[in-house]
């Protein structure tokens, strides 16, 4: 029997990261190594675990271009130790390459901007799992062991052990050390008043409640959400996008494209009559835009030039207020009032040098610097955010006044080029890039042979229509956070029919935008380069207590709807689906902003309630298509209840200064990834990483990026080179109690 053994709890995406560092690692280990690894799935979806099943609905998509998955540790991982040779741990798009070279089949013929089908993405997780399997097997001394089981709990022995309890309590395996990879999970609704009311309801009527959308195959029985009934969808993101595309196309619906590039969706009897989709803001997550700087991130991906960790950290000296959080000190901040302002700088900048160019951006920092340097030095001095936002954005609005007024009288005849470049910053350049980004490359070469002609010129931009539907003034290309966040103005629509008609040209406009691509749109560019690319920066912000209390409820409350809206949605070619189901009628999107659910109890059916556009429509089901949080307390599987009531963790608290504390749901964990027991010791022989996290630290979820250093695989690394020791440390005790019997 190995004289060591590691459980790990979820076999996943995670799982299969890991697999790959224990077995590049015990390949090229000098000694021998006795490991005894048992691995547990409650779904037997062993690789991919239960998000990524190969046997789920093939409408789902993975929200990751195919470009930027991967399961092993390269080159760029720092600190990796021993690499598998190359052929051994192919990229996602690489291992699609080579199945669409031994099938044929059109599913695997990807490039790396595509986006893959998530079944897909399982099917590559299942087949490299096995392969790392294989490769630890092989290794003299090491045991893989696979359950199809559920770890419902950990019980602690004299001995220093963890023994791992299955169902009904039953004794699986005693463990040195226990590794939860359990990924993604729901919570019980009967915790939460809004949708306990709601499940008490279905259990009163006829109506159907759906608390959690996954797995999508599982959803939904199969007399329910059928012809002749309505659906809703409480939440417009990737959840409620998944469940369209399950009743629409997964029930036998085509897409067909037409001549002009869009789409129309024929119908297969064997949908619902109408899904109604509704939320707080009444707008889809935007399409994710082509993305451009995939031929080369590491040079493309944005870098922050005000919203920088420097630029954290040095507000915290200023303006931090000093709480101790874990035994240790942190300064928080408020992220409403001290960091978004600087966000909204950030994307202003990038906005505008995306539209007017590199030396008119330059002058823009220039412009700006002083009063961010101001900012960052008295944190506001107690003033509001959009004080503190429109004060940082008026000198570079100023300078910006001063540009789109130059560009837009040379573009109307009404300024000759000769005397506009007499200006401190590159008035030519300026104009040519703003030709580019609203016209497109081959129409401003067109355009730009009429500079020195102001006649002619103006003639050449009246007659040119942009392809992505941009103003043809620059002076109407102005950047506003608001416009960014609600694109549909509030007195644009008083009915149904009219939010719908006034979405859908937004969808019209925001596609077009997405696929002009994410360097070169100027609203994409700032969103994705602000709330993508700089996501460590807020993770600075925010991990371990970095923001007051009550702010940091704000923050995912408020400012983390509007990432996932702004730069996490779906692909453009998922979106296009979806506006041909709003036009055809199936998808019904009259509900608007502010919507809400009642229970008529007398015809027993939920009403979705659209207090802005009057609209009152009765469904037969409600689904609730929003990912739940991790909440360790409410998870609807036990271990996590379990565990906290063993004391073995807690969870975490950001503690309030004359305010409530705030708990987000995940566990007080160290940086290790260790948790913190009920009475504040630190246990080292569990570790749990991905969403148990999440509260204590921000976005700890998603797929192995190659070539990035990518933090999933930092997170991993951290906890094998500390496990590997206990291994040494525990083979060098066995082999003293070894000489001493002999």
């Amino acid at each position: 029997m190995p004289s060591n053994r590691l459980a790990i709890v979820g076999a996943g995406p995670s799982c299969t990261y890991v697999l790959d560092r224990l077995a590049a690692t015990a390949r090229a280990a000098a000694a021998p190594i006795s490991l005894g690894i048992h691995i547990f799935d409650r779904s037997g979806q062993f690789g991919a675990g239960q998000v990524h099943s190969i046997d789920q609905p093939v409408t789902s998509f993975l929200n990751r271009i195919v470009g930027q998955v991967a399961f092993a540790a390269d080159e760029s991982v720092v600190g990796a130790g021993p690499l598998l040779p190359k052929e051994e741990r192919p990229t996602l798009l690489e291992w699609c390459r080579t199945r669409y070279e031994e099938t044929g089949d059109t599913a695997f013929d990807l490039v790396a901007e595509d986006w893959p089908k998530r079944y897909i993405h399982g099917l590559a997780l299942r087949e490299q799992f096995f392969r790392y399997v294989r490769m630890l097997r092989e290794v003299p001394g090491m045991e893989v062991h696979l359950h199809h089981a559920e770890v419902t709990d950990l019980e602690e022995l004299s001995d220093g052990r963890l023994r791992v309890l299955g169902e009904d309590g039953e004794q699986v395996l005693d463990a040195d050390h226990v590794l939860m990879l359990t990924g993604h999970s729901s919570n019980a609704p009967v915790r939460y008043p809004r949708q306990a009311a709601w499940a008490r309801f279905a259990e009163r009527h006829p109506a159907g409640f759906v608390p959690s959308a996954y797995p999508l195959e599982n959803a939904f029985e199969p007399d329910r959400a059928g012809p002749g009934s309505t659906v809703g969808c409480v939440g417009m993101g990737l959840t409620g996008i998944d469940v369209i595309l399950h009743l629409t196309e997964g029930r036998g619906g085509v897409f067909e494209e037409q001549g002009d590039g869009t789409l129309t969706y024929r119908a297969s009897g064997e949908e619902p009559d109408s899904i109604v989709m509704f939320s707080r803001a009444g707008l889809f997550t935007f399409a994710r835009p082509y993305n451009a700087k995939e031929r080369n991130p590491e040079e493309l991906e944005h870098k922050g030039v005000f919203l920088t960790e420097d630029a954290v950290g040095r507000l915290r000296r200023t303006v931090g207020r000093s709480t101790t959080i874990g035994g240790l000190e942190q300064w928080q901040l408020n992220f409403r009032d001290h960091i978004f302002p600087v966000v909204v700088l950030e994307m202003a900048h990038l906005y505008y040098t995306t539209l007017f160019g590199a030396d008119f951006g330059g002058h823009l920092e220039r412009a700006a610097r002083p009063e961010y340097d101001a900012f960052l030095a008295d944190g506001g001095g107690g003033a509001e955010s959009d004080l503190s936002v429109r004060r940082l954005l008026a000198p570079l609005e100023a300078l910006v006044e001063e540009g789109v007024e130059m560009v837009d009288s040379v573009l109307s005849g009404d300024f000759a080029l000769s005397a506009a470049k007499e200006s401190d910053w590159d008035v030519e350049a300026a104009l040519r890039r703003f030709l580019n980004v609203v016209f497109g490359t081959e129409k401003a070469d067109g355009i730009v042979g009429s500079l020195e002609d102001p006649a002619g010129l103006a003639a050449a931009v009246a007659g040119a229509e942009s392809p992505w539907r941009h103003p043809k003034k620059a002076a109407d290309n102005r950047f506003s956070w608001e416009r960014s966040i609600w694109p549909i103005p509030r007195d644009s629509f008083s009915t149904g029919e009219e939010y719908r008609r006034a979405l859908l040209d937004f969808i019209d406009v925001d596609h077009r935008w997405a696929a002009q691509d994410n360097l070169t749109n100027p609203a994409k560019a700032a969103a994705d380069g602000v709330w993508r690319d700089l996501r460590g920066v807020l993770a600075a912000a925010v991990d371990f207590g970095g923001l007051h209390a009550s702010s940091h409820r704000d923050f995912l409350d408020v400012f983390m709807r509007h990432h996932n809206r702004l730069c996490n949605g779906a692909a453009l070619e998922v979106m296009e689906k979806i506006r041909a189901l709003i036009e055809c009628g199936l998808v019904d999107v009259s509900a608007g902003p502010k919507s809400d659910i009642a229970m008529d109890e007398e015809n027993g059916r939920f009403v979705v309630c659209g207090p802005l556009t009057g609209a009152v429509l009765p469904i037969d089901v409600l689904v609730d298509s929003r990912v739940h949080p991790f909440d360790a307390e409410n998870d609807v599987l036990p271990i996590y209840p379990n565990l906290l009531q063993r004391g073995i963790v807690r969870k975490w608290r950001n503690p309030g200064l004359h305010e409530p504390d705030f708990e987000p749901g995940g566990l007080d964990l160290t940086e290790d990834f260790h948790p913190v027991r009920a009475e504040g010791t630190v246990d080292k022989r569990l570790t749990l990483l991905g969403p148990p996290s999440e509260g204590v630290m921000f976005f700890q979820l998603g797929a192995l990026r190659p070539n990035q250093n990518h933090h999933v695989m930092q997170d991993i690394l951290r906890w094998m080179r500390e496990f590997w020791e206990q291994v040494d440390k525990s083979s060098e005790l066995d082999d003293m109690l070894t000489t001493a019997e002999v």
